[in-house]
């Protein structure tokens, strides 16, 4: 097994090398997969993040589910590693990603099926006791994020355990900057010609 974990990241030909996409299934990383395939793009460790831990107040305020909490310790092993032993390392928070291949248990998907079968969307509060908003980010444009950071990513510091310098570290957002209330979705599916409950 050692022997073929080693020989995938061998150079496969003057133009690239191999990537791992750990869970290439999912939506996101099938998208991305089919991107890579195409382009070939040089060695680095970018993973996904999450917008869940973007969402706190503050850094020092507690994740609010068991999903952005296994998350932000992510991110912080990932800083501990690029610090101790200069990882070059890039964590990319991903924003409600919608578009072809989608995941079913995603919000347009489970709209449209509760607008077509007559039942209420449910649409929740926010903590201010506003409707919920979202940024929607469409998948080719996470794609263009994900192979942006594997073509900008600088080379690990360390080899051997040892480390001979600072090495890159960064985290970014790939969404939007303006999110959209909840409803709107709501609104827009309604274009199927069936009115939507709330």
């Amino acid at each position: 097994m050692a022997k073929t974990v080693k020989s995938s990241v061998n150079i496969r030909s003057k133009t690239g090398y191999s990537v791992l996409v750990i869970g290439a299934a999912g939506f996101v990383r099938t998208h991305i997969s089919a991107a890579l395939k195409r382009l070939r793009f040089r060695p680095a460790i970018v993973w996904a993040s999450s917008s869940s831990v973007r969402k706190r107040p503050n850094r020092s305020t507690p994740p609010a589910s068991l999903y952005a909490a296994t998350k932000k310790a992510g991110e912080e092993i990932s800083h501990k590693y690029n610090h101790i032993f200069g990882l070059s390392l890039t964590g990319l928070s991903f924003f409600m990603v919608y578009g072809s291949w989608g995941r079913p248990d995603m919000a347009h998907f489970f709209f449209t099926k509760d607008i077509l079968k007559g039942k209420p969307v449910p649409i929740f509060e926010s903590s201010n006791h506003g409707i919920v908003a979202r940024d929607f980010t469409y998948i080719d444009d996470i794609v263009k994020g994900c192979l942006g950071a594997l073509d900008t990513a600088e080379k690990s510091t360390g080899s051997g355990g040892k480390k001979k310098g600072a090495a890159q570290f960064r985290i970014f957002n790939l969404g939007n900057t303006m999110p959209v209330p909840v409803s709107d979705l709501a609104s827009i599916l309604e274009k199927l010609k069936v009115k939507a409950k709330w």
